[in-house]
């Protein structure tokens, strides 16, 4: 029996990472993209993965690794958008450009990619979307306004998308992770501030510090990895899965409560 095939976006480091490498274990083919495969040291020494040139802001490079993707594995039986990273900071100080890439990346490139990818599976009659969004795609903190606004739409954008596939036997899934230890919260964070900015120093220095804290205590992206491959395989036509603390939580929390109590709890934790 052929093996089933999942195309990884943004699989050089973190989640994307841990996800090419469970599914490959997992017996899978794994199509592993990223924008310099060739800087790649671990996942090109796996016998079931393959690397591939891939950039979620430039549409033909996502039409032609889903070409060389589908002939090299003869069909594409799920696909993970995980490419993506997180801008924070105040929201006075973030220009046109900080705003444009936070979105051409977090949605756009995830828009491109589910895109193009719809019609190889609507002519093999099935498959697998799955959407890397986070808690924060329900839930709000402060510093957080564009990257929170760009979860926001992944998961409007996908819960729309998911009653016009269904039809097409294309499944559409969102895995909402909470505080994960990734270089999310160090090298490729974009902290937005200006000097000239001092009202908002105090305001800053309080956030910050719990928002580190909650990325040093962060759980392994390999928990991430083992929800995105249930969400791929169960068969359900459920749509979130939220995974890793405080996430589960967090999100039942905020269903439950109004919106003060909700925001009475952020101003608590932030001591805001």
């Amino acid at each position: 029996m052929a093996k089933n095939t999942v195309l990884v976006t943004g699989a050089s480091s973190g989640i994307g990472k841990a996800i090419a490498q469970y599914f490959a274990r997992q017996g899978w083919n794994v199509a592993a993209t990223m924008r310099n495969p060739d800087k790649e040291q671990e996942l090109n020494k796996l016998a079931n993965v393959k690397l591939y040139a891939l950039d979620v802001t430039k549409t033909e490079t996502i039409q032609a690794a889903l070409e060389a993707i589908n002939k090299d594995f003869g069909g594409i039986h799920a696909i993970v958008n995980n490419a993506g990273y997180g801008a924070d900071g105040v929201f006075e100080a973030m220009s046109d450009d900080v705003i444009q890439r936070q979105f051409d990346t977090n949605v756009f490139g995830l828009m491109r990619v589910t895109r193009e990818a719809i019609p190889y599976m609507r002519q093999q009659k099935g498959g697998t979307i799955i959407q890397i969004a986070s808690m924060g795609g329900r839930l709000a903190f402060p510093l957080y306004s564009i990257y929170h606004g760009t979860k926001w739409a992944v998961e409007g954008f996908s819960e729309a998308l998911m009653y016009e596939l269904a039809p097409l036997g294309i499944k559409v899934k969102i895995v909402e992770p909470g505080a994960i230890k990734t270089e999310f919260y160090g090298r490729s964070r974009e902290f937005v501030m200006r000097d000239d900015l001092t009202a908002y120093k105090e305001f800053v220095k309080k956030v910050e510090k719990v928002s580190m804290e909650a990325g040093d205590k962060g759980e392994s992206p390999m928990v991430v990895a083992k929800t995105v491959f249930k969400a791929a395989t169960d068969g359900s036509k459920k749509l979130r899965y939220p995974v890793g603390s405080p996430a589960p939580m967090l999100l039942w929390l905020r269903k439950l409560v109004p919106d003060s109590w909700w925001f009475g709890v952020v101003r608590s934790s932030y001591k805001i």
